[in-house]
């Protein structure tokens, strides 16, 4: 039986993780999975701070885990569009491409902080609704608990480097 391939990216808030998993999935014929779509969508304005955001994404998981897993079964290559910023997020995809017995890629996108901040402020103008997080204060936040990704950690990484 063929499993697919799981591709995952990490990078800082404003890296790009999501316009590149957009891009990655189309190129790679996969099916993409958004976090902040599958909470919008279930959780509508619900998610006012970062503590509402942890509590909710981890009440999707069990639930996003056992769909990704009927997927991969298939053949089919899914592209997820979750964060893989710490080794705690990254033992869940670990876990789950184990579970899978399925293939990975996990992308990580080693943007500089000016860059980063640089692409929040236009997603800030983009989509107005997201003006609220997309900030250098929620920037510096959630900063503080990025861990890059090591070769150790078993991953087929990928690293895109993007200073200017």
């Amino acid at each position: 039986m063929q499993v697919g391939t799981l591709i995952l990216f990490s990078g800082k808030m404003g890296a790009g993780k999501s316009t590149k998993s957009k891009q990655v999935s189309q190129k790679r014929n996969a099916v993409l999975i958004s976090e902040d779509e599958w909470l919008s969508k279930l959780y509508p304005n619900q998610i006012t701070s970062f503590e509402d955001y942890i509590r909710y994404s981890s009440l999707l998981k069990p639930l996003i885990k056992s769909h990704v897993l009927e997927i991969l079964k298939t053949g089919t290559n899914v592209v997820m569009d979750f964060p893989a910023n710490t080794v705690n997020q990254r033992k869940w995809f670990k876990d789950l491409i184990n579970e899978a017995n399925a293939s990975n890629e996990l992308i990580y996108l080693n943007v500089s902080n000016d860059v980063c901040l640089k692409q929040l402020e236009k997603r800030r103008l983009e989509q107005p609704e997201r003006a609220i997080f997309d900030t250098e204060t929620m920037f510096i936040e959630v900063s503080k608990y990025f861990q890059e990704p090591d070769q150790s950690e078993g991953f087929n990484l990928k690293i895109i480097e993007q200073n200017t």
